[in-house]
């Protein structure tokens, strides 16, 4: 498991606090970009798909970029990767405007794709770059953060660091658009490259560099994530608890819930289905977010962590329980909080949980391929919402499997963590 840190509570905190301000700002800048990018297809002269793929090519290419960069830290250490991935994120806003000042070149139709552009292109890449770097930026502040922490004080800074990465993209999609609306997208994109090169900045002035010296002959690649599963069943444990709770959240809540209040004629005052979501995802959101931090202070203080997850799982599955069978706006604004509330604890317990239980010279491999599940569920979600609603199931039999996936999580993940004495804080703690 992960070595002991010998810093000081005074040196905990700046480090800390600079990569939270890392994942902030990062978050904050993935915000700018939606209430954005999802306006430009006729502007870019592409299609519908074409746009689709600009939207998700941040996650397509942190999928892909996981591994590898976990490898690299456990190599090199985390400050490098971590700088470089927060000024390559940095980038991405800085092409977003370059895209708006290409010229409307097509390009030409394909199958599948329908019309491409060359500024298309342009916010493809730009994209990619931003999945590139968020992969070294998210697993280079687990690593930095389980090293310089100990048993007794971990989950509460991952949970501030958790905390920072939720809250930094709803404040994201509100900066975007007031920027959008009373200036331009090109002062919303600018805005968000400037906060994501402050991020980097301060993390080149504080960042320690620790715990590199991993065996280069450990590289992991994404083919090699279900090696690397079997041999950490832990890791498995809690991976599908992160795939888990990203399907059901990123994907699935997002995916429909205006459709939802859409189709069951929702109303809260003026708000039309897109109103009511809106506000029913940012109530969600900072309940998720302040759970976090709350929770990451209170796992610090049982004996052992995975008791947080069973009542977040509970409130989870009764969300989804609630949604299915009461479709009333009192009933759905009730159960965002129960859902958002069970993600928010759930979260950092299990990743302060792996970081108890990795070794110093794995947190960039073990960190990745926990990235890849969650990635995974957020690029999975998505894909089924739309048809589980439409096509196969409807409302309430969909939501009623979203409960039985969370509930599933209390027999696959908190029973076996609860039986495994490696994982108490009594355990760790004698090693």
């Amino acid at each position: 498991m992960s070595e002991e840190a010998t810093y000081s509570t005074g040196e905990i905190r700046t480090i800390a606090l600079a990569v939270i301000a890392g994942v902030f700002f990062g978050g904050v800048a993935t915000g700018v970009a939606f209430p954005t990018l999802p306006l430009l297809d006729e502007k870019l002269v592409i299609s519908a798909v074409m746009l689709s793929i600009i939207l998700s090519a941040n996650r397509i290419g942190r999928l892909f970029m996981n591994t590898p960069a976990g490898t690299i830290i456990d190599q090199y250490g985390a400050r490098t990767p971590m700088i470089f991935g927060l000024f390559t994120q940095a980038l991405a806003p800085f092409g977003y405007v370059v895209g708006l000042h290409t010229p409307p070149t097509h390009l030409g139709t394909l199958p599948l794709l329908g019309d491409v552009s060359l500024p298309g292109l342009v916010f493809v890449l730009a994209r990619l770059f931003w999945g590139i770097g968020s992969a070294f930026v998210f697993i280079g502040a687990f690593a930095t953060i389980t090293y310089v922490t100990t048993a007794d004080n971990r989950g509460r800074w991952v949970g501030y660091m958790r905390g920072g990465q939720s809250l930094g993209f709803p404040t994201g999609l509100v900066l975007g658009g007031l920027l959008t609306d009373l200036a331009s997208m090109q002062t919303a994109f600018l805005t968000a490259g400037v906060l994501a090169l402050v991020a980097g900045t301060v993390a080149t002035l504080v960042l320690p560099d620790v715990h590199g010296g991993a065996d280069e002959g450990r590289a992991a690649k994404l083919r090699e994530v279900p090696v690397l599963l079997a041999a950490n069943p832990t890791v498995v444990l809690i991976g599908y608890g992160n795939f888990a709770v990203r399907f059901l959240w990123g994907g699935i809540i997002l995916s429909t819930l205006a459709r939802y209040a859409s189709d069951y004629g929702l109303e809260l005052s003026a708000l039309g289905a897109a109103g009511i979501s809106g506000i029913v995802m940012g109530l969600g959101v900072i309940t998720s977010g302040s759970m976090t931090i709350v929770t990451g202070w209170i796992s610090d203080m049982v004996s052992d962590r995975t008791l947080l997850t069973v009542p977040a799982f509970l409130a989870m599955g009764a969300g989804f329980l609630v949604i299915a069978y009461v479709p009333t706006i009192e009933a759905l604004l009730g159960a965002i909080v129960l859902v958002g509330a069970g993600m928010g604890a759930a979260a950092p317990a299990l990743l302060a949980i792996m970081g108890d239980l990795t070794p110093g010279d794995e947190l960039g491999r073990m960190g990745g391929v926990y990235q890849v599940m969650g990635d995974v569920g957020l690029s999975l979600g998505p894909l089924v919402a739309i048809p589980a609603v439409d096509l196969w199931f409807g409302y309430q039999l969909t939501y009623v499997l979203c409960a039985a996936l969370v509930f599933s999580c209390l027999t696959i993940v908190s029973l076996p963590l609860l039986r495994n004495p490696e994982v108490s804080r009594a355990g760790v703690k004698a090693d």
